[in-house]
């Protein structure tokens, strides 16, 4: 069970830190592992199961799209502690030139990362303690999973 978790996981997420997460993508990574936790739990759609009694069936602590975000946080941290020379710094400090199009602005990757940081708390100079950064990082993770568990546990 754990083997096959870390194996799909590995390969869902190959690459997650630098996607931009769009609404389309987070539900279909939702979708995908609930697919995986019916399908462990060897539960079947028609059974009429609801996602969160599978979950602590299963005992999931952790969703894939809290990993996901730990990550990109954790790539965030890694990019900007780099020299300045380094290609993936200066990828992400790049903007491409002229004007964008019309209509409502496609979002990037660095607004996702500020957005993720203002919803944990997190300031933009906390980066630069590496051990205080993944500490801040997991820890709120940590404590959402316990804000989580026990709001499934009073229903």
């Amino acid at each position: 069970m754990v083997v096959r978790r870390q194996r799909v996981k590995s390969t869902i997420t190959y690459v997650a830190e630098t996607w931009c997460l769009k609404a389309k993508t987070v539900a279909k990574l939702n979708s995908t592992e609930m697919d995986f936790w019916r399908s462990s739990a060897r539960i079947s759609r028609k059974d009429k199961i609801r996602n969160t009694s599978i979950k602590q069936k299963m005992n999931v602590t952790r969703s894939l799209l809290d990993d996901i975000k730990t990550q990109q946080l954790k790539w965030y941290g890694h990019v900007q502690r780099m020299e300045e020379w380094r290609l993936p710094k200066e990828v992400m400090k790049w903007s491409p030139p002229g004007r964008r199009k019309r209509g409502r602005p496609k979002a990037t990757w660095a607004e996702g990362i500020r957005g993720l940081m203002g919803g944990k708390g997190l300031m933009g100079e906390d980066w630069k303690d590496r051990e205080n950064w993944e500490k801040k990082i997991i820890v709120k993770w940590a404590q959402e999973d316990v804000e989580t568990s026990n709001s499934l546990v009073n229903k």
